[in-house]
């Protein structure tokens, strides 16, 4: 049977509806004989909150300094995976090792933004809204599905969480919110039902009310889709102890719906690790490495590996001394991840100096971190829409051939 795909799910819903900085080391890989078109490609984020330990995540192993400030936490080279002649990996992140050796996994060094923010909630909507010490009422992937499809559509943005993440607040498209596929359906009174199964078609002339039929048909829709996804999937892939949302996604994809952007977490500031740091890092590594190693293997089983690209932050990184709990307190720049099979793998930007902190112990980033987005918008997903979705001009790093 042909799979439902995306240009089918939204011929059927329409009837409801109204109308480079320097690069060090890297490495490349072939592009697919056949690239996919840039209307098909899909952008996954992947938060993890808590504010992860770069420094102990991507470990710079031949650097001394890092083991002046770090004499209980740093990691001995024996310990690590490595990747190079400098860098090894945290020994739970076998997942990313994988990748890494795959051609599949970019490390995007010193990202952070001018005058940091130490507070989770603050940090977080910074880098939601790619608007540091600004703000903005929609969030960064809200706006890029704005600018991909100026019109409302339905399930362009799928996030699975309890809550809507300010990330993915839209102007123009509601996004598709769940957290357990099964339980996901709208709720109402019983003398509204007539209102949540209205569609645009209904509202006799009125434009406010037929957008807002619009909204619930694609509600109502999506959540059919999103069970009927679930059922329909099932995966020999293993994803590790954690799987972390990922196969919901993969089910997503593999059912054809018509997402565009995706966001997911590790959640509950699972990384903030200020005590007793090494055994606990360690092990939330190995669940965020496997899974998503896990990941990328499922969308090659499903015929969809060269479709997706994945992009891994958080928050802000950790001070670079560890502190008297053996842990380590909330810091300044960090790394991202960024997979997939069409990106240019290995190291980019430049790393911060260990031997020059500033007067809180802190690294200098050396990437705005909104370069980064601008990277997966402009390589990935559609040239020249960046600037308006950020706000400004952004100068990309090379991460896509």
């Amino acid at each position: 049977m042909r799979q439902f795909n995306r240009r089918d799910f939204m011929h059927q819903l329409a009837a409801g509806m109204v109308a480079s900085p320097l690069a060090f080391s890297p490495f490349g890989r072939a592009l697919a004989a056949t690239p996919v078109p840039a209307d098909d490609r899909i952008l996954v984020v992947f938060e993890l909150s808590g504010g992860n330990d770069g420094l102990n995540t991507v470990v710079p192993y031949t650097n001394d300094h890092y083991y002046r400030h770090r004499p209980t936490l740093g990691i001995k080279p024996d310990k690590l995976l490595k990747l190079d002649d400098s860098w090894g990996l945290n020994p739970g992140m076998l997942g990313f090792k994988r990748l890494w050796d795959a051609g599949e996994l970019g490390i995007v060094h010193g990202c952070g933004y001018d005058t940091p923010s130490f507070s989770h909630f603050t940090s977080m909507a910074y880098w939601h809204t790619a608007a540091p010490n600004s703000g903005n009422d929609y969030g960064w992937v809200g706006r890029l599905a704005d600018e991909l499809h100026p019109a409302p559509a339905p399930g362009m943005i799928v996030n699975i969480d309890t809550v809507q993440s300010l990330a993915v607040k839209s102007r123009l498209h509601t996004p598709v919110v769940f957290d357990e596929p099964d339980r996901f359906q709208r709720n109402g009174f019983y003398e509204s039902a007539a209102l949540l199964g209205a569609s645009a078609l209904d509202a006799q002339g009125n434009p406010g009310l037929a957008y807002l039929n619009a909204v619930a048909a694609s509600a109502r829709d999506s959540s059919a889709q999103v069970r009927e996804a679930w059922h329909a999937y099932r995966s020999p892939v293993d994803y590790g102890i954690v799987p972390l949302q990922l196969p919901k996604i993969a089910a997503c994809i593999a059912a054809g719906m018509p997402s565009r952007l995706y966001y997911a977490a590790f959640r509950n500031n699972a990384f903030d690790t200020h005590v007793q740091q090494a055994d606990l890092h360690q092990r939330l590594l190995t669940y965020a490495a496997d899974a998503l190693h896990g990941f990328m293997r499922d969308l090659e089983r499903i015929g969809a590996a060269d479709r997706v690209t994945v992009l891994m932050f958080s928050e802000f990184g950790r001070r670079v001394p560890e502190n008297a709990n053996l842990g380590t307190d909330h810091g300044t720049a960090n790394v991202i991840f960024v997979m997939g099979k069409s990106i240019k793998a290995g190291h980019h930007g430049s790393p911060p100096a260990l031997d020059a902190l500033n007067e809180d112990d802190n690294l200098a980033f050396t990437t705005d971190f909104r370069r980064v987005y601008a990277s997966v918008i402009e390589g990935w997903l559609a040239p020249g829409l960046a600037p308006r979705v950020l706000g400004g001009d952004f100068a990309p790093v090379d991460l896509f051939a």
